[in-house]
């Protein structure tokens, strides 16, 4: 993995300017490091966005056991400025040292992972003690970043700030919670689609024997609840499922047919060519004439 690692990045160094030493931290992969960057690759991290990555973009990804992942033996706890609204007591950020990374800083996000290298492997952690040279070289790389607005990683400058993060295998089944204003225009929509099929049914008689559902809240049916069948669309709600495998009875008779030998037209024997025209095009076919024997027989 490190080997193929250390060719991902030296293909990704061909293009663009780099911070020198780069090729030296390449050598000097760690074996975490490694780990770090194959897993980005499986959730589908191509070269152009490994540059970015190697310069500081801020990385999402929506898979929260790569959190625990990323913990290795050398790993730190660190505080950081990133995802406020994450518990940090319950999910601290966590920090890893290291010659291509220089400073990892991971953390826990709502649907998964969030990821940033940074240039200056900072000794931020809780408790009082008087700052170090690390300290003031991180402070004035995020005062670069004010000025930029461009994260600084540890080999370049990137735009993929925290506002603007690059998103590694999107979680397409994420919800979004719906606005408090569009409640009574959608529910009242579904309400008049239902009693116009009363009006438009084919029988209107049977339309009448079978009403569509009187809901105490039609909401439920347009917004998705966790836990529930709320929220999935006309059939949602029905309690449709497979409950028993396929019969082995079934399978033998499905099997036997498929051994059984079909019906083929027998051989054509001697054939008598004819050709008719019509117009400019000519009509050839082939016949013969068949005893009444041999047509009882092929009967």
């Amino acid at each position: 993995m490190r080997t193929r690692v250390r060719l991902i990045v030296q293909i990704a160094s061909q293009i663009g300017k780099y911070r020198s030493g780069l090729s030296v931290a390449v050598k000097r992969l760690t074996p975490a490091e490694a780990a770090i960057i194959a897993d980005l690759e499986r959730h589908g991290l191509d070269v152009p966005q490994l540059r970015d990555v190697l310069c500081g973009a801020h990385i999402l990804v929506d898979d929260p056991e790569l959190y625990e992942s990323w913990r290795f033996p050398k790993s730190r706890q660190r505080l950081s400025s990133h995802h406020k609204t994450i518990d940090k007591d319950k999910f601290p950020d966590i920090g890893l040292k290291g010659p291509l990374v220089r400073e990892k800083l991971h953390g826990r996000t709502q649907a998964g992972t969030w990821v940033q290298l940074e240039k200056t492997p900072a000794a931020m952690g809780h408790g009082f003690r008087l700052p170090t040279l690390a300290d003031v070289q991180h402070l004035w790389d995020y005062i670069v970043y004010r000025f930029t607005k461009s994260n600084v990683g540890p080999w370049g400058l990137s735009k993929a700030t925290e506002r603007r993060p690059m998103y590694l295998s999107p979680s397409l089944g994420a919800t979004v919670p719906l606005p408090a204003s569009a409640e009574a225009e959608l529910t009242g929509a579904l309400e008049r689609i239902e009693d116009a099929d009363d009006v438009t049914s084919a029988s209107p008689d049977l339309a009448a024997r079978f009403p569509p559902p009187d809901r105490a809240n039609t909401l439920e049916e347009l917004v998705f609840t966790p836990g529930t069948r709320g929220g999935r669309g006309l059939f949602g709600a029905s309690g449709v499922y497979v409950i028993e495998s396929p019969s082995p009875a079934a399978k033998e008779v499905l099997a036997a047919g498929r051994t059984q030998q079909r019906w083929t037209l027998p051989a054509p024997g001697r054939t008598r060519t004819r050709s008719a025209r019509a117009g400019d095009r000519e009509l050839r076919w082939a016949g013969r004439r068949v005893p009444v024997e041999e047509q009882a027989e092929h009967t």
